[in-house]
């Protein structure tokens, strides 16, 4: 895991130094501390921080080379399977000379041999920058599920780029403006969806796309190399469902623990986390390994005990990190420093507590994202089933003037995934078509909620309805199961503009690689082909999971419903996290911004400090997007916070 940056210039220009290389490389230090070098060629320069996780030599240094020098990589991420492409494509036998034993050295041969096309090829996470000298062009790539990150901005003509977007700010010229169709879509999310991120004029490439930019025409191209499929294959039992996914979740992981650093795993104490530790336990032969879980005082925010459980059964060597309000407010708003976006996933601190503990034990954590999405495992996926038997035997007008009535009087709960939060949600969205539903149970803020809140809306109006995401998946889609093409718009929009953001910065902030098995190419691309009939009957979530790993899983881990991680910011911001929440969100620094309207907000801060309205998700998202602007728009203060990164991997 590494982290890179780099530009391509224009006509009649040449990096004639480094020192700009060199500024964009230091801000990203943490995500590779073990080494560090540049690479320029005329117009093209190129700056690479390794964090050393497969051989520690320095014959893995980047930017990497071919034999003779016309090609360079730059490259973030693991590919897995690259021992079976090596052998594959027979690179030995094509003459080339190997000079380490990393998977970096494949990539640039596989490049060399396929052209483009090599990318189909590939099974891992990455995000990488390769030039070729002869052809004067640059490939710029991201994995399908955009567990690596990698952003771009175009200034004239020239293309800079790279791991985050805090890189592309050390440019000068680059205009830290806030992106007005990144707010009003943000503020549907909680999360910066698609391309966009919330700064004017910078573009995230999307997962599964490369970009290719030849320097001599100065022609873009950018295209989708890899895309979910979803086309059922009813020749598929149960029993070969359930046997295939077994093997295939074993391979996924078997491949995800090659490594010359110690391996943990972030042990929630859920299905996802648990199977991973379960597998991991039984490939090694023994559970002597490490394994981090989170602790809560509130009750249903807590899963410590389910992650002991597993730990105890497994026999790992396990830590519990509890999460507290006085550390949560230790890190605000400092962790936003390394997401570089406003972003208001309640798990973002939290996993920068554990990876935090972690740094001081391992160098690469296992993670369970991704499991949702592949096995049918969120409430949402269960409510489009209720939602057809809801519709076909209860009447609208019943549906409507009753139940609905009667829902919305329940009193507003402060619980994790409370009842009261799931009827009122069911009770809306069943009333709305399949796509509009699904999005409105992720749904923040609501068109008419964002009219009244932003500030001279009208500079807001044509971005489109945040639904549209949705609805461009769901329709690209070709899947004939309504489930499967929810499952897709899950994979390509909430897990690549959510999670793995997350994922990605809170472990990279302490020089850590997180992994994520769940998305192995072809654990996906099997499970995609499995009757939904077999994947997800009746309403029995992740069904196939469980009967892949039945007999290793402790039954209580088997049982349990899904609670997810999350911090209780809606109380939080009631007590423990209110003086901050009052600051950031006072009528003077909603002012300042020019985008918000101060009325508006008071009125939402109110009727959920009185606890009539449940609005902590809408205020924790403008909270933090006030705190992404104090850093990074008004300020550059997030510069104070970026971490320097931690050093275990001597290069020699």
């Amino acid at each position: 895991m590494c982290g890179f940056a780099g530009g391509l210039l224009g006509r009649n220009e040449s990096f004639t130094d480094t020192e700009l290389l060199d500024r964009m490389g230091t801000v990203l230090a943490h995500r590779g501390p073990d080494d560090s070098g540049t690479y320029t060629d005329g117009p093209y320069g190129v700056v690479h921080r390794r964090l050393s996780v497969i051989d520690l030599t320095s014959a893995g240094h980047q930017p990497m080379s071919n034999e003779d020098g016309t090609v360079w990589l730059a490259y973030n991420g693991e590919v897995y399977n690259f021992r079976e492409l090596r052998q594959r494509f027979r690179l030995d036998e094509r003459g080339h000379t190997f000079r380490s034993k990393t998977d970096t050295e494949i990539l640039l041969h596989l490049y060399e041999t396929l052209g483009n096309d090599f990318l189909r090829t590939l099974n891992g996470m990455y995000a990488m920058a390769i030039w070729d000298t002869k052809k004067r062009r640059l490939l710029l790539a991201r994995d399908p599920f955009g567990v690596k990150p990698l952003f771009y901005t175009r200034q004239g003509e020239r293309l800079w780029f790279g791991s985050e977007i805090k890189a592309l700010l050390e440019v000068p010229g680059i205009e830290r403006q806030p992106s007005l169709p990144a707010l009003y879509h943000y503020l549907s999310f909680d999360y910066v969806p698609d391309a966009l991120t919330p700064f004017k004029n910078i573009e995230e490439l999307r997962p599964g796309h490369a970009m290719e930019v030849s320097w001599e025409t100065g022609s873009t191209r950018t295209w989708r190399f890899y895309d979910f499929t979803y086309i059922e294959d009813n020749a598929i039992g149960s029993s070969s469902a359930i046997m295939r996914t077994r093997e295939l979740l074993h391979d996924a992981v078997r491949r995800q623990l090659v490594s010359d650093v110690p391996v943990g795993v972030m042990l929630s104490g859920g299905l996802d986390s648990s199977a991973l530790t379960m597998l991991m336990a039984s490939i090694r032969g023994s559970g002597d390994f490490h394994t981090f879980s989170l602790g809560f005082e509130e009750q249903s925010f807590d899963e410590s005990g389910y992650a002991n459980i597993v730990a105890q059964k497994a026999g790992t060597r396990h830590h519990t990190i509890m999460v507290t309000p006085d550390k949560v407010a230790a890190n605000m708003p400092g962790y936003l420093a390394h997401i570089d976006e406003p972003y208001a996933d309640g798990a973002a601190i939290p996993t920068w507590l554990l990876a935090e503990e972690a740094s001081r034990h391992v160098t690469v954590l296992l993670s369970g994202e991704g499991g949702d999405e592949v096995f049918a495992g969120y409430d949402t996926h269960a409510a489009y089933k209720v939602r057809a038997m809801y519709r076909n035997t209860v009447p609208s007008f019943i549906r409507n003037r009753v139940v609905r009535q009667l829902v919305h009087r329940l009193p507003v709960s402060d619980r994790k995934l409370s009842l009261e939060f799931k009827l009122k949600r069911f009770t809306d969205c069943a009333e709305l078509g399949v796509t509009d539903a699904h999005y409105s149970w992720r749904e923040v803020l609501s068109a008419d909620a964002k009219r009244e809140i932003l500030k001279d809306f009208e500079r807001f109006e044509g971005y489109g309805h945040s639904s549209d995401f949705f609805d461009e998946i769901y329709s690209r889609c070709r899947a004939g199961s309504e489930i499967n093409r929810l499952l897709c718009v899950d994979s390509s929009c909430h897990l690549p503009h959510d999670l793995m953001v997350k994922n990605d910065r809170m472990t990279m902030a302490f020089s850590i690689e997180a992994r994520v098995p769940f998305t192995d190419t072809e654990l996906f691309g099997f499970l995609a082909k499995v009757p939904i009939r077999h994947k997800f009957p009746l309403l029995r979530k992740k069904h196939l999971l469980k009967k892949a790993l039945e007999g290793s899983l402790p039954d209580r881990i088997a049982r349990k419903k899904k609670v997810g991680l999350e911090i209780p910011y809606s109380s939080w911001m009631r007590s423990s996290l209110r003086e901050i929440t009052l600051e950031y969100i006072s009528p003077s620094r909603l002012n300042q911004t020019g985008l918000f309207d101060p009325v508006a907000v008071e009125r939402l801060w109110d009727r959920h400090d009185r606890k009539l309205e449940d609005n902590g998700r809408a205020l924790w998202g403008i909270l933090n997007y006030m705190m992404w602007y104090d850093l990074y728009i008004q300020s550059t203060n997030y510069r104070s916070f970026i971490n320097p990164g931690i050093r275990r991997n001597v290069v020699s």
